[in-house]
């Protein structure tokens, strides 16, 4: 079992970082689907307040998560300088308002920390590790628990 542990924790993860105000953010790249430009959304009624609503993606209907309000900040004002990067975890996709991607970072996956308990920290669920790069403290994030929950029932 300590062999299984070790070869997890070892080899380079390749992460997309990008910036939420003031704060960075990334997601494990292989999730990255691609990078657009802002594109104004589609609302849809009785959606949550993290839903800024659809898009289409090449003939696909793509939910729009005002990432910023997810994480219980002030929205993503939606203009020009803002990006959507669409991610797919399973056969879930969506597309992430966030204020500017920041860099490709491969890092040893050892330098990822398990983010310490807070149990009155709401958004804590959402972070899966924490790394230092060049004195930048950069959260990484679980899409699985970010993206809407379409499918409850997927395993």
């Amino acid at each position: 079992m300590t062999n299984h542990t070790n070869q997890q924790n070892t080899g380079d993860v390749e992460l997309l970082s990008f910036r939420l105000a003031e704060q960075e953010y990334s997601v494990d790249i292989m999730s990255v689907r691609e990078i657009r430009g802002w594109t104004r959304a589609t609302p849809l009624p009785h959606s949550p307040a993290h839903v800024r609503g659809v898009i289409n993606l090449r003939g696909t209907v793509l939910p729009v998560v005002d990432l910023s309000t997810r994480l219980g900040m002030a929205p993503v004002e939606g203009d020009a300088r803002n990006v959507i990067i669409v991610v797919q975890v399973g056969s879930q996709s969506a597309g992430l308002l966030v204020d500017a991607v920041s860099d490709i970072l491969a890092l040893p996956r050892a330098e990822l920390q398990t983010p310490p308990e807070l149990a009155a920290d709401t958004a804590h669920s959402f972070i899966s590790a924490l790394t230092i790069v060049e004195g930048r403290m950069i959260r990484v994030l679980d899409l699985s628990a970010v993206l809407p929950d379409d499918n409850a029932e997927a395993a």
